[in-house]
């Protein structure tokens, strides 16, 4: 059984469209205004890491034995350092074009650093944002 319903023009304030252009405006305008709120040294501090993930920061990651006084190991090259949970630590560098991967943990008696062996010019006036078509299209080999 079919049921007929009644076509009724309802004037709504805001389309859809118009809606939508609203949502985008004040998306946009907090973006700015958070955006506006970071420091300089904010802005550096994420466009160097950028730049460090991106293997153009050469580094110096040490592993320090407190209780021996002591380097137990030292890593130095254009490196990506990650922290991960229970201690872990993944120091990824790049030699020429390939890359190395170590992995390491931290316990009571043993830290680590990471020093930036130089200068960088990085912008704190706005943020960098790389894309990487490889990594979004995926890799397809066909046998």
């Amino acid at each position: 059984m079919w049921l007929a319903r009644e076509s009724r023009s309802v004037s709504r304030p805001f389309g859809r469209r118009r809606l939508g252009a609203a949502l985008l405006a004040v998306t946009t305008a907090a973006g700015l205004a958070l955006a506006g709120c970071s420091s300089d040294a904010d802005v550096a501090s994420e466009n160097l890491s950028k730049a460090a993930e991106d293997f153009k920061i050469n580094r110096r990651v040490v592993f320090y034995n407190g209780i021996t006084d002591s380097y137990i190991l030292s890593i130095e090259g254009f490196c990506s350092v990650e922290t991960e949970e229970n201690n872990k630590l993944t120091v990824t560098c790049k030699v020429g074009n390939e890359y190395k991967k170590h992995f390491l943990g931290r316990s009571d008696n043993v830290t680590w650093f990471a020093e930036q062996l130089g200068t960088a010019n990085v912008s704190t006036d706005h943020y960098k944002v790389f894309f990487k078509p490889s990594t979004i299209l995926p890799d397809v080999d066909v046998k």
